[in-house]
């Protein structure tokens, strides 16, 4: 009954990527990844606005500010997947012990009070209290004698984790591709690289309002703008 394993279940659509992770988890990926790209395009361009001549920006030293950006990237996708994969070993942890809980209740009452604390703040709202009653009495009806199921590490934990690595990876792609496309004009590739970036958080952001049900419109705005402040500092700072 954990929320975390209830979302690792959740598929929308027959992708790769949607079998792998859920909705949430890949736009939140999708944004963290491309935050962390632009934040080392805007140290680059501010160190070496600060120490060298643009002029003097050679292939080498986008080279490394591009290898050093996908490594981080890679690294926070891999420090996500594995956080994920520890939520989800303690998501089955806590259902275990729920149905421990349950089954160890000396009376029916006390287990339907058990999984009434477990379910109440998401039912309340939307049923009344006859409802909630006969659907806990339902639920401690088949898990009286349900065999728990174990809690170890799984393979889709691992799938997991590939997927929040991959995710980050794609997502950084249309941010890297102008420096290969225009790799004789740095200071082109760097704008186009941070406009695109820009574009794809709105759309990001777009997306992830009508999957919650927010107004599409102002979350991708709302994101979009969280980039184009990071943008504005760097600016000033170099001004």
């Amino acid at each position: 009954m954990s929320s975390v394993s209830a979302r690792h279940r959740i598929k929308h659509g027959t992708g790769f990527l949607e079998s792998l992770i859920d909705p949430i988890d890949r736009l939140s990926e999708t944004i963290f990844s491309i935050l962390i790209v632009l934040l080392y395009l805007l140290a680059f361009r501010f160190i070496m606005g600060s120490s060298t001549p643009e002029q003097s920006i050679s292939q080498e030293n986008v080279n490394e500010l591009l290898v050093g950006a996908l490594g981080a990237v890679v690294a926070w996708g891999m420090i996500d997947g594995i956080m994920y994969m520890l939520l989800s070993l303690f998501g089955r942890g806590e259902s275990h012990r729920l149905l421990k809980d349950i089954q160890a209740a000396t009376t029916e009452q006390e287990a339907v009070d058990i999984i009434a604390e477990e379910l109440d703040y998401m039912l309340e709202p939307i049923t009344g209290e006859n409802e909630r009653k006969a659907l806990y009495h339902s639920i401690l009806f088949h898990l009286r004698n349900s065999t728990p199921r174990k809690i170890g590490f799984k393979f889709e934990d691992l799938y997991g984790v590939l997927g929040h690595v991959l995710v980050a990876i794609i997502a950084v792609i249309p941010s890297i591709i102008p420096f290969f496309i225009f790799r004789f004009d740095y200071d082109l590739a760097f704008r186009i690289s941070i406009l695109v970036s820009f574009i794809v958080l709105f759309v990001v952001g777009f997306r992830w309002g009508m999957y919650t049900g927010a107004n599409p419109w102002k979350t991708g705005l709302l994101i979009m703008s969280v980039a184009v402040i990071l943008v504005l500092i760097v600016i000033l700072l170099e001004g």
